[in-house]
């Protein structure tokens, strides 16, 4: 990107000014990159693009879009000839790309690196997600304690009844491990890098989606039939679970790179048992202890003692 680009681009657009969206997901294929289609084929001094992106989230407003093809990222103004933005749906955008014709410079980085910057993009995206997602929780949060302090039910507040406490409790515990995760990730984020953190992003990733939809959820139970209206938030928020659990990237798929990340620092143990199998451990706690009985032959007589009550006691 040349430096009159960062001035005309960049800048508006940390000054929001400007606004872009990111289009990536393919009907065919979801987030998986390896099934994606769109290409951007160079001819003479342009980047000639073609292909479907579905979810691409505020498209229709955006005054950018960062396209990822199979090649690379490139920035597509949404005005650009070729551009179709279909009627529906009308927040997360079907984008059909028919010949669209940019200059070679609206290249984002290097040709065929869309898989790294995308990672980089992601990454702080997803803890962008888990900020505005612990908001809404707490939104919700703070809607039930306030009701349940608020609606009588049976000759009590309702705040006096344990199912409404254990709610607040549960969800009070949810949220505050929520954030704590989400700042340690973020700080991580900082004194390494979104790559490095990989773990700890898609964990925050699969977590704040349900954390969301059970305090959502509860918090709309104790607001009992107003909480299914659009008269609050909080229907918004329970229907909008889903598209947290989905956005960069399905939970599962998250969930299954937590797991695979976390078990490379583990090994299978030999045979049938454990290594905390207790006969194992007490075998190796002896050996432990036979310079400490050398060197006292009280203890030594005591520990055999006691060793034989605990053989005569099965």
């Amino acid at each position: 990107m040349t430096d009159e680009q960062k001035k005309r681009w960049l800048e508006p657009l940390l000054n929001q000014e400007m606004f872009s969206a990111y289009s990536m997901t393919e009907p065919q294929g979801g987030s998986d990159p390896r099934l994606f289609k769109t290409h951007a084929a160079r001819e003479g001094d342009e980047w000639v693009i073609n292909g479907e992106k579905w979810f691409t989230s505020a498209g229709r407003v955006a005054d950018l879009l960062f396209v990822m093809c199979t090649n690379g990222i490139f920035i597509v103004p949404r005005t650009t000839p070729g551009v179709e933005i279909m009627p529906e749906p009308r927040n997360h955008n079907h984008i059909i790309y028919r010949d669209v014709r940019i200059p070679l410079d609206h290249l984002l980085g290097p040709e065929d690196g869309a898989h790294i910057l995308a990672q980089r993009r992601l990454g702080g995206g997803r803890i962008h997600h888990a900020m505005r997602t612990i908001a809404q929780c707490k939104l919700a949060f703070d809607m039930m304690c306030e009701r349940a302090l608020s609606r009588q039910s049976h000759g009590a507040i309702i705040a006096d009844h344990q199912m409404v406490q254990e709610k607040i409790a549960e969800s009070y515990a949810k949220l505050r491990m929520l954030r704590l995760l989400v700042l340690e990730t973020a700080w991580k984020i900082d004194q390494t890098s979104a790559q490095d953190c990989r773990t700890d992003i898609a964990t925050v990733k699969f977590t704040m989606s349900r954390v969301l939809r059970e305090i959502s959820f509860d918090s709309l139970q104790i607001h009992g039939s107003l909480g299914t209206t659009d008269l609050t938030p909080l229907q918004d928020m329970y229907a909008g679970a889903p598209t947290m659990g989905l956005a960069d990237g399905a939970d599962e798929v998250h969930k299954s790179t937590v797991a695979r990340r976390v078990l490379r620092d583990y090994e299978p143990h030999e045979g049938y048992f454990p290594r905390e199998f207790l006969p194992y451990r007490k075998e190796q706690a002896w050996e432990k202890m036979k310079p400490v009985f050398e060197a006292n032959p009280e203890l030594a007589e005591a520990a055999d003692r006691w060793k034989a009550y605990r053989e005569r006691r099965g």
